[in-house]
């Protein structure tokens, strides 16, 4: 009942535009990627193998400095969704529901699917399967033996065993990609493009990939297109000694085997004391990087698959991800802190007949999707949405719209810039500050020495504590 009084509501105040009704209106392919740092060969990663994206930017707008508004799965991904920004009110953790926090946001999913789309959701869309689960005509995840998606017996064995130290944060396997979760969600998604294009559907499908999230599993031949001996941790791989500690808690990889020793119920580690284990460094980042190239074949069999059905020329393909990953950057392994490499992520945008090829480095928030979106269909935007439109920029990369981005993680908040990137806790609004971190990121952009203990930062980081106020996003 409550659905359909929102539904409602939408198709009451947002008339169908002139270019909606046309009946060569654009569709929208959305690929979400969980996890997936800026580490492509497109962004300077030439190590790491990902030919079918580096083809497509190719004919895409790539976003140099996208970043998320929160580096956690379900916050960010429901701030995506509604394009409204995370606050010390809702939108906070990994298991953030948009039914709860934010029940009257309109999706762009439900506005879409009020103007007629059909809209799909494959995989890992909305954190919770069920969050807004009827502004999706087709709502689907892949099944699989172990939560963990391991195919390996003995790793599925111990995935029956509590998460305390007994998983395994990555599987190589001799098996092919539908063997894994992600090979499942590319041959649905293909699926679905052939029954839209056979039933003349306009549509709003989005494929949601889950790897290179943890474990990091993948099948053996990604493995094998790397030289685990060429594989080196980054140089930025110790925490800067006068940063807050509070940037240096992290959990998610602590609770898999071999991490650490023994095990523990709360197993955070504090990125200024821990150590790891060099050959287990060394597996770690050639797992992502395998599983980076699984996710590449994947996208590029769903990409080949609007190819092949002549839908290409009318379909809006845009291609990100949640956040980004630690992979021993300032020796942390995880997201969910405000370091550049755990909030920076790719973003392509193609728009048939309007994006030039090229690289912009106007600065981008992944609240800009939605409003994005609505301005290439012709859809009039609800009042909720706090992000800009990207048309602009597509239609000229070298158009700096944006100069700095915020973000935020739990009583964090983070400004970046091309200059600097500033950050600060505190516990409330009217609280005192109780850690601080500056870098610049001119001299600095792999984020290795806090300034923040100067006293002749001072004054920018009083300027700069004021740009996070004026975003309201305490």
């Amino acid at each position: 009942m409550k659905t359909n009084f929102f539904l409602s509501i939408i198709i009451s105040f947002f008339c169908f535009s002139t270019i909606a009704q046309e009946s060569n209106q654009k569709n929208v392919l959305l690929i979400i990627v969980d996890d997936l740092r800026p580490a492509l060969p497109t962004y300077g990663a030439t190590q790491v193998v990902a030919p079918n994206i580096t083809s497509f930017a190719k004919d895409a707008v790539q976003f140099n400095n996208a970043f998320v508004n929160i580096p956690t799965c379900g916050a960010s991904r429901a701030s995506i969704l509604t394009g409204i920004r995370p606050t010390r009110e809702y939108y906070k953790k990994y298991y953030t529901s948009i039914d709860e926090d934010m029940p009257q946001a309109i999706t762009i999913s439900e506005l879409l699917q009020a103007k007629g789309y059909t809209t799909i959701s494959n995989g890992k869309v909305s954190h919770n399967k069920s969050d807004k689960a009827s502004a999706w005509d087709d709502l689907w995840r892949p099944g699989s033996t172990t939560p963990k998606d391991y195919v390996l017996e003995e790793n599925i064995e111990s995935s029956k065993l509590p998460h305390k130290n007994n998983h395994m944060p990555y599987e190589k396997a001799d098996v092919e990609d539908l063997a894994y979760k992600d090979g499942k969600i590319a041959a649905k998604t293909i699926r679905d493009l052939k029954k839209l294009k056979a039933n003349k559907e306009s549509f709003f499908l989005v494929a949601g990939f889950l790897k290179p999230h943890l474990p990091f599993n993948a099948p053996a031949k990604y493995w094998e297109m790397y030289d685990r001996n060429k594989i080196t941790p980054p140089i930025n791989n110790k925490f800067p000694t006068t940063a807050y500690e509070g940037a240096g808690n992290w959990y998610e990889l602590a609770r898999y085997k071999g991490v650490q020793e023994g095990s523990s119920d709360n197993p955070a580690l504090n990125a200024k004391t821990f150590t790891m284990d060099a050959e287990m460094t060394t597996n770690l980042i050639h797992g992502y990087y395998a599983c980076v190239s699984y996710i590449d074949q994947q996208i590029g069999n769903v990409l080949q698959a609007l190819d092949n059905l002549d839908l290409s020329d009318n379909t809006v393909v845009i291609i990100t991800s949640d956040h980004g990953f630690s992979l021993s950057d300032h020796n942390r392994w995880s997201k969910h802190n405000l370091f550049k490499v755990e909030n920076h992520v790719p973003l392509f945008v193609r728009v048939p007949g309007l994006s030039n090829s090229g690289k912009s480095d106007s600065f981008v928030e992944m609240i800009d999707l939605y409003p994005t979106i609505c301005d290439l269909l012709g859809l009039e935007k609800p009042d909720q949405l706090e992000g800009r439109s990207l048309v602009e920029n597509i239609k000229d990369p070298n158009l700096i719209s944006r100069t700095n981005a915020f973000s935020r993680y739990t009583n964090g908040d983070m400004y970046i810039s091309d200059n600097y990137a500033y950050s600060e806790w505190k516990y409330s609004e009217d609280g005192k500050i109780v850690g601080r971190m500056l870098y610049d990121m001119k001299n600095d952009p792999l984020q290795m020495e806090n300034l923040s203990h100067l006293a002749e930062y001072e004054t920018l980081m009083d300027s700069l504590s004021n740009n996070l106020k004026s975003k309201k996003i305490y």
